[in-house]
């Protein structure tokens, strides 16, 4: 299949990556999202996922609306979470796939410009995810994690290797992951770590993005 030259674009600039934040208002130290962006920009994220399962689709596009004018000023990769619809009247870099939500092959021929993730819980399933167009995947959860609305089963940091070194696109790693066990992963070949709360429940996000980056490219 022929890439665009926007999406490569976007699959460039997505594996330049380090730190993935994804946002999380319930878990946000009584931030809204929108604070917490500012906080993402400050520190020098490249990429922020706008996830907020509580929020109903009207108000999702209107922080979607407002995430890709403050991403765009600051250069940043936006990703919105579960809704291709959103992705695509804001001009979103890219939409993240759940399980249970469009396979990526559908969501490619309604989208083709579109970055594409996929959440997977286990080596078939990020092969499946590969095979089937998703630009990248994220394996997790890695440690146990409330940020999670259904149980899956925790896999440990042995799938960075496991699942990592069997899957040709990028991949981030997810669930659990704090400044105090980020080494495990880093050092297992990680290169792009996806948090929730060690950024947006971080007294000071800028700081937490600036040291959590620093690490990340120390081990590279």
């Amino acid at each position: 299949m022929v890439v665009s030259h926007k999406r490569q674009q976007r699959i460039d600039a997505f594996c330049d990556i380090d730190l993935y934040p994804v946002t999380c208002e319930s878990l946000s130290a009584g931030r809204s999202n929108v604070e917490v962006l500012k906080g993402l920009i400050a520190g020098g994220a490249k990429v922020v996922q706008l996830r907020d399962k509580e929020a109903s689709p009207g108000d999702l596009y209107l922080m979607a609306m407002t995430f890709r004018e403050m991403t765009t000023k600051a250069g940043m990769l936006l990703i919105v979470n579960d809704y291709v619809d959103i992705a695509m009247a804001v001009d979103a870099d890219g939409v993240h796939l759940g399980q249970d939500d469009m396979p990526p092959e559908a969501v490619r021929a309604i989208a083709p410009d579109l970055l594409i993730g996929v959440s997977t819980h286990s080596l078939d399933q990020a092969l499946i995810a590969q095979a089937a167009g998703a630009d990248y995947i994220n394996i997790g959860p890695i440690y146990p994690t409330g940020t999670k609305e259904v149980a899956v089963k925790v896999m440990g940091p042995v799938v960075v290797t496991g699942i990592g070194s069997k899957v040709d696109i990028p991949f981030t790693v997810m669930g659990g992951i704090k400044e105090n066990n980020m080494d495990e992963l880093l050092e297992r070949g990680a290169k792009r770590l996806a948090v929730v709360t060690a950024v947006t429940e971080a007294e000071d996000i800028a700081g937490a993005v600036r040291r959590i980056r620093e690490k990340i490219r120390n081990w590279q």
